[in-house]
């Protein structure tokens, strides 16, 4: 599956998302893919595509508008978006824009580590989404973030995460309770973060892993969520 540059801005900033029209030319739902705390990557990419091969248009969006070449690069660009929600949420609706003037809808966020917190956070802004669907996301909150999620949800995360303590999840299921959010946490055992990614351990950082039975079963229950919600 093909992937083309799409480029647009927010707030001046100029952006490149990545679109994969698996669509045909018919009516389709659209699925707004977003990356992981170093930008767009092939791993990103390969969502993207993956998720336009069974029928849908996805567009990878841009929420930095580079992609990182160091962890701590990748940690100021996270950083400026996790210190200022209202920010956050402009970028992300932006990506959303574009995948409204691309695939008439219903659409579906689908999102990896950092484009966890994104999905969650469109949810709290009340963004048209039929689902927020993340694998291996961080339950933190940007400064500044208000109101309570909504619709469908589907996180997936592995037991062996660092990023995710228990007080976490704790915290997570009393916020989708409060909010009355249709949810689900699954919980991958002896997977660790980044479980989907097969580049990851490149970082060399501990408990991040790929793990390629979580791997194929999350994607299972992506395309499951997806088809309930978008047909």
């Amino acid at each position: 599956m093909g992937l083309q540059p799409i480029p647009y801005d927010c707030d001046g900033q100029h952006l490149t998302g990545w679109l994969a029209d698996g669509s045909g030319g018919e009516a389709a739902g659209g699925v707004l893919v977003v990356h992981q705390g170093m930008g767009i990557t092939d791993h990103t990419k390969e969502a993207a595509a993956r998720v336009a091969e069974h029928g849908y248009t996805a567009f990878a969006l841009d929420m930095y508008g580079s992609t990182a070449t160091s962890v701590e690069q990748a940690t100021a660009l996270m950083g400026a978006l996790m210190g200022d929600a209202a920010l956050l949420r402009r970028r992300a609706r932006a990506g959303l824009a574009q995948l409204a003037t691309l695939s008439s809808g219903p659409h579906a966020v689908l999102g990896f580590c950092f484009g966890g917190i994104v999905a969650l956070e469109m949810l709290r802004d009340q963004a048209p989404i039929a689902c927020a669907i993340a694998c291996h996301p961080s339950f933190r909150k940007p400064e500044g973030s208000t109101g309570l999620p909504h619709g469908k949800v589907l996180m997936m995360i592995g037991d062996q995460d660092p990023l995710i303590p228990a007080e976490d999840r704790d915290a997570f299921r009393a916020e989708m309770d409060a909010g009355g959010a249709d949810w689900q946490l699954h919980i991958f055992g002896g997977a660790g973060h980044s479980f989907t990614d097969q580049a990851v351990e490149a970082l060399n950082y501990p408990g991040f892993r790929y793990d390629a039975k979580a791997d194929a079963r999350a994607w299972a229950m992506v395309f499951a969520m997806l088809k309930e919600s978008l047909g």
